[in-house]
């Protein structure tokens, strides 16, 4: 029987900080990350230097491609101001249900994907979330700690854009991670980012799985033309200059935007820019295999 819902366990945490977070429910409780997460086999990090180059897209594509294949998958949605999870997946913004022990129940996806994110908790679905940093990592660690995420073969986590608490939060707390995909895109100011993202992740000890390059220019569907919207070869460069593994590219298709609006991952399609992302996929899963032997 279920105690309640989802929306009253996070009114509980806002009420329990002040205003200067002086007090407030970061402080250790219960179940600690490490014995939640205890059956959680491989642990991604999914994070950019700035927003707008489709992280959260990424995130989520990785997330289904996996499941797609019968492994269990869990996806944490991190990003406490934008979260874009539950939209790109088609999923309603239902309250959660919460068990009688008090542990929050992920929404399920289906063949084998479990998802968490704030926007299930909003009451009101464009509630602006108005938190300090103390409320933000609150927060994470209720995702991490008290969600009922059982044995996952891997636990994708989306990352807010830049270094501020949330990535730090997520660094500090997750136990053993296997690694940070960095996402970006092909212009100058993006690459900039790219590498704070990458001395953020030395500075906290996070291994780099690599980086992806998404919005790599433009197939013209009339005519067959390519256009380099943003330029080309950046990314490559930039991956080459600090010494991380580029992944490869996602071609900026009307086909991602469409699905991602209509709640359906692209890589279900089939299509191009599918088939280039299933690559992508395949080198990330065999780095982590590798670096684990």
């Amino acid at each position: 029987m279920l105690a309640k819902d989802g929306r009253d366990k996070m009114s509980e945490l806002s009420e329990s900080c002040t205003s200067g977070g002086a007090k407030c429910a970061t402080e250790p409780k219960g179940i600690t990350a490490e014995k939640n997460l205890a059956g959680v086999k491989h642990k991604i990090i999914v994070m950019s230097g700035k927003g707008g180059v489709g992280k959260s897209t990424v995130a989520v594509n990785i997330a289904v491609s996996l499941a797609r294949t019968g492994l269990s998958v869990g996806l944490l949605d991190a990003d406490m101001h934008g979260p874009s999870v539950p939209k790109l997946l088609g999923i309603p913004n239902l309250p959660l249900a919460i068990t009688k022990d008090e542990r929050i129940q992920p929404a399920f996806v289906p063949p084998s994907l479990k998802v968490i994110s704030i926007a299930f908790l909003l009451r009101e679905r464009y509630a602006p979330i108005i938190w300090r940093g103390p409320l933000k990592m609150g927060a994470i660690k209720q995702f991490l700690e008290e969600v009922e995420w059982g044995e996952l073969d891997f636990l994708i986590i989306d990352l807010p854009p830049g270094t501020g608490d949330e990535p730090l939060s997520i660094a500090q707390l997750v136990p053993a991670p296997d690694g940070a995909v960095i996402v970006t895109t092909p212009q100058d100011v993006a690459l900039l980012s790219v590498r704070k993202s990458i001395n953020f992740a030395k500075a906290v000890n996070l291994r780099i799985i690599g980086i992806v390059e998404n919005m790599d220019g433009f197939v013209c569907p009339h005519c067959g033309k390519e256009v380099e919207v943003f330029g080309r070869g950046g990314v490559q460069k930039a991956a080459k200059e600090t010494g991380i593994e580029y992944l490869g590219s996602i071609p900026l298709s009307p086909e991602i935007s469409r699905s991602g609006d209509a709640g359906k991952p692209f890589v279900l399609n089939g299509g191009t820019a599918s088939k280039a992302f299933e690559e992508i996929v395949l080198k990330v899963i065999k780095k982590i295999d590798g670096e684990s032997r």
